[in-house]
């Protein structure tokens, strides 16, 4: 790379807010240490809210240390992978650090995960033990995986005494192997016997991709992977103030985006989590204004359904210091109706499994709509020729890479995947994100689509994520979804799929839709045939899942 690249002078930042430095330091402890420095800062703050119950950061601490010696009873060690096949609940977090401190590796598990999609995770993870919600411990069983042990919790455990006695409790399954939380958690009382960690080399997390496109793959994070990034998003916002937030953990803990952004930095702040273990949108709301939560999460799908929700005023959303958008590109008209309904501007961010769940943010001071934002302290960034690794001009559409502390150096157990998404640049290990972005001249991102979602037809390029943001902003769509399909004799062309609001079903045809298209885009963008469908796949994050329509349109 020449000396005159003009991603290595890092542009971005010149916009980051007054007192946040280029670079932080990285801490060199294991992640378990933030609760235990946490809990030594404010013992009496209240760390983890949950429907009425409310565990200060001593007893948060006690609980962790409690089942870290339950779990080394039961034989898990350093190296160990533990699943955590739980809701949003204090057992997550307990799990989460417990099982960090006993020595071993979480394995997060989405809970909406068939019995088929769980039992992929465990066997590619080779997880030992599984920590289960009750509810969920019929899809656990039909796994029949041989396991050393499973832990059995049920939400009633940690409700206020009138909830948890009103709460469903399906029966205990019992047997060899299988272990209640609550006796656990009571016989492990006291100081679990020190694990020597390398923070550098020892995985702490090994969450799955969910994609929308391919098979899930492990991705390898390291303690310092998470303290790292935790650390970046602690300094790139210092408008938050130690021991003083609240955080809404409406985003589910099991993914990498509610763990880091939400629990690692919720944690490192000393904030008060409020946890949901559910979506049901008018406690959440009720229960933010009460406990007056400061920072929101969530992702474009969830902002969508809350800009026309009738309960959302409940929330006074300009007294939040930050509402922050992940996980997918948040559309235009959804940025702008909620800044009309709310008058609060959503800060867009950007992250994958593989950067610890964020690599981007908008800057707090001075958002950019239709920018992802600009990278954390000491991420590197560039924008390469999608087929090798020369940059591109700035302002020109290539692939994203990535570099920096935050940012996994491998794939578990895939070597084909290790050696296609990642590459070795001037003594850096570089990630290939498979996004297609751009850069303006003061360092922000714009995101295109992925690099699999860009067909050519005839060849011209065509971003089909351009197609489904035109569609969007037509005002009876509700939800769309576009996709390749493969022509000899153009290459692919594209094709919509569409979910309309009740109230424009029957009454809005195709031909319609698509001459509103022909009025926004260049004519070899206008999807060839567009489908209404009263729901479009998604993914556990709440993408529309193209993989899942791809596979469709092919019969497989």
């Amino acid at each position: 790379m020449s000396d005159r690249n003009p991603y290595r002078e890092r542009p971005w930042t010149g916009h980051y807010a007054p007192g946040v430095p280029h670079r932080v330091e990285i801490s060199t402890e294991p992640v378990w240490t933030v609760l235990d420095e946490a809990a030594e800062r404010f013992p009496r703050r209240t760390a983890l809210h949950f429907y009425g119950r409310n565990l200060s950061y001593r007893e948060l601490q006690e609980e962790v240390d409690a089942f870290a010696s339950s779990l080394a009873s039961l034989g898990v060690g350093k190296g160990d992978r533990v699943a955590l096949y739980l809701v949003n609940s204090p057992q997550f977090v307990v799990a989460y650090f417990g099982v960090l401190k006993a020595g071993g590796t979480v394995v997060p598990v989405s809970p909406v995960y068939s019995s088929s999609e769980l039992g992929f995770q465990l066997r590619d993870s080779g997880a030992t033990h599984v920590v289960c919600q009750d509810v969920l411990y019929g899809n656990l069983e039909r796994t029949e995986l041989p396991l050393k042990g499973t832990i059995v919790t049920g939400a009633h455990e940690y409700l206020p005494a009138l909830k948890g006695a009103l709460a469903k409790k399906p029966p205990l399954p019992s047997g060899p192997g299988i272990h209640p939380w609550g006796k656990l958690v009571r016989d492990g009382r006291g100081r679990p016997s020190s694990i020597e960690v390398d923070p550098e080399r020892d995985l702490a997390v090994l969450p799955y991709t969910g994609g929308t496109s391919a098979q899930p793959k492990g991705v390898q994070l390291s303690h310092r992977h998470l303290r790292a990034c935790a650390a970046q998003l602690r300094a790139f916002f210092p408008i938050l103030s130690e021991g003083g937030e609240a955080v809404a953990a409406a985003l589910p803990l099991y993914h990498i985006y509610g763990q880091v952004a939400v629990l690692l930095m919720g944690i490192t702040l000393g904030a008060t989590i409020v946890l949901f273990s559910s979506l049901d949108l008018g406690q959440i709301l009720s229960t933010m204004e009460r406990q007056g939560v400061t920072v929101f999460y969530g992702i474009p799908a969830l902002y969508e359904v809350l800009r026309s929700h009738a309960k959302t005023s409940w929330v006074n959303w300009r007294r939040l210091k930050l509402v922050v958008s992940g996980a997918d590109s948040l559309p235009e008209a959804t940025a702008a109706g909620w800044e009309a309904r709310t008058g609060k501007e959503i800060l867009e961010g950007f992250g994958m499994t593989e950067t610890a769940g964020v690599s981007h943010v908008n800057p707090s001071h001075r958002i950019k709509r239709g920018s992802f934002g600009i990278p954390l302290p000491n991420v590197e960034a560039l924008v390469v020729d999608p087929d090798g690794t020369a940059p591109v001009p700035v302002g020109e559409v290539g692939e994203l890479l990535l570099a920096g502390p935050n940012i996994a150096g491998s794939y578990w157990r895939r070597d084909e995947e290790n050696r296609r998404g990642f590459v070795d640049l001037e003594g850096m290990r570089w990630l290939r994100t498979g996004d297609l972005v751009r850069m303006d001249e003061e360092g922000y991102f714009y995101y295109y689509a992925r690099t699999k979602d860009l067909i050519k037809y005839r060849g011209f390029s065509v971003f089909l994520r351009e197609i489904e943001e035109v569609l969007l902003a037509h005002p009876m769509i509700k939800a769309a979804g576009v996709v390749g399909v493969k022509d000899p004799k153009v290459g692919e062309y594209p094709m919509a799929y569409v979910v309309l609001k009740p109230e424009a079903r029957g009454r809005v045809t195709e031909a319609e839709i698509r001459d509103y298209l022909k009025e926004r885009l260049a004519p070899y963008k206008v999807p060839r045939a567009v489908e209404f469908r009263s729901e479009l796949p998604k993914t556990d994050v709440g993408k529309v899942s193209r993989r899942d329509l791809r596979e469709e349109l092919e019969g497989l």
